[in-house]
């Protein structure tokens, strides 16, 4: 799986506002719903749910980096976006530093294996130093649009 399959262009942020963990994911749904990804009548609802999941457990992962997500019966493909915060964000993450790098995944919940693809496609490209590196200097959408399509084409990682 790649990133041109779930992520949308149009929603990405590269100069978040947030502040906070709840702000950084609401910022989030908000551009998914801005760029027609999800329904406005849902947008409490997912929030909601990406919150639940993270009463389970951070996803910050570590090394500046988090992907909130959830599955939610409300989209029928699985859909994210991608934001940047150049000051960071204290998301609880298991490293104990702030976030810069944000991906968030929203998945219909009969679809369990696109959601794992996104979860490993992720991982495995942010274990390129030079990735996260460029990601964080971003400071355009079309800056962070470009790293994905190179990181598809496999620029970044190997095999």
């Amino acid at each position: 799986m790649k990133f041109a399959d779930f992520i949308n262009t149009k929603a990405i942020r590269a100069d978040l506002k947030a502040v906070s963990k709840e702000e950084v994911i609401r910022e989030l749904v908000q551009s998914l719903l801005d760029s027609g990804q999800i329904e406005a009548d849902q947008q409490e609802d997912i929030i909601s749910a990406i919150m639940k999941r993270e009463d389970l457990g951070s996803t910050g992962i570590g090394r500046g980096v988090a992907v909130p997500h959830t599955k939610h019966p409300s989209v029928q493909k699985l859909v994210g976006t991608v934001g940047v915060s150049s000051e960071g964000v204290d998301f609880d993450s298991l490293d104990g530093e702030r976030v810069q790098l944000f991906f968030l995944l929203i998945s219909p919940p009969e679809r369990p294996g696109d959601h794992l693809r996104a979860l490993e496609n992720i991982s495995r490209q942010l274990r390129d130093e030079n990735f996260c590196r460029f990601l964080k200097q971003s400071k355009t959408a079309d800056d962070i649009s470009q790293l994905l399509q190179e990181a598809d084409d496999n620029q970044f990682v190997s095999g």
